[in-house]
């Protein structure tokens, strides 16, 4: 929960309001995977391991945006692999356009990074995005996170083209809920 919002595991029922803002292209320019059908697009939101890595944002009750909270291990050196497992976290985000300029994306990632290190106790939160996706990073530094690594032509975007990419990171220690 944040002031405004309620942020809670997906379910199998939430697969109609999520293709309503997942389906739109200016939201499909920036995802990892945009199904341009919704038998294709429920058959992915409804497979267990999506699920389980899947929260939604309502507002009022209404769904208006989804996040994905990836648990995984950080690197360490073998002799002290076991400290180093399910540690940080990888984050993304998509909102409901109609919902965009008010502060709910910003809300529910601030929320998302709280829980992350609150409740699950990690040390590490990270997010990576299209270096031409300004809304995407501009929301991460806006939260605080640094930016680690701008990266030339690394990811190869639905268009053809090769485009640079941005990863941020926050710690538990700066953060400042």
């Amino acid at each position: 929960m944040t002031e405004r919002l309620a942020i809670r595991r997906a379910t199998p029922d939430d697969v109609a309001a999520t293709w309503r803002w997942r389906r739109l292209p200016e939201v499909g320019e920036w995802i990892t995977s945009a199904p341009t059908d919704y038998a294709t697009y429920r058959a992915r939101f409804v497979d267990p391991a999506r699920l389980a890595l899947t929260l939604v944002v309502e507002l009022d009750g209404e769904p208006i945006g989804d996040l994905m909270v990836k648990v995984e291990d950080g690197w360490a050196q073998a002799e002290v692999a076991d400290q180093g497992r399910a540690v940080q976290a990888e984050i993304g985000w998509t909102l409901d356009p109609a919902f965009g300029g008010q502060g709910y994306a910003t809300e529910a990632v601030r929320g998302t990074i709280g829980m992350a290190f609150e409740q699950l106790g990690l040390r590490r939160v990270h997010a990576g995005c299209f270096a031409a996706n300004v809304a995407s990073w501009r929301l991460m530094e806006r939260l605080g996170m640094r930016r680690e690594e701008l990266s030339r032509k690394t990811g190869l975007h639905r268009s053809g083209e090769w485009l640079d990419g941005m990863d941020y990171a926050l710690l538990a220690e700066d953060w400042q809920g």
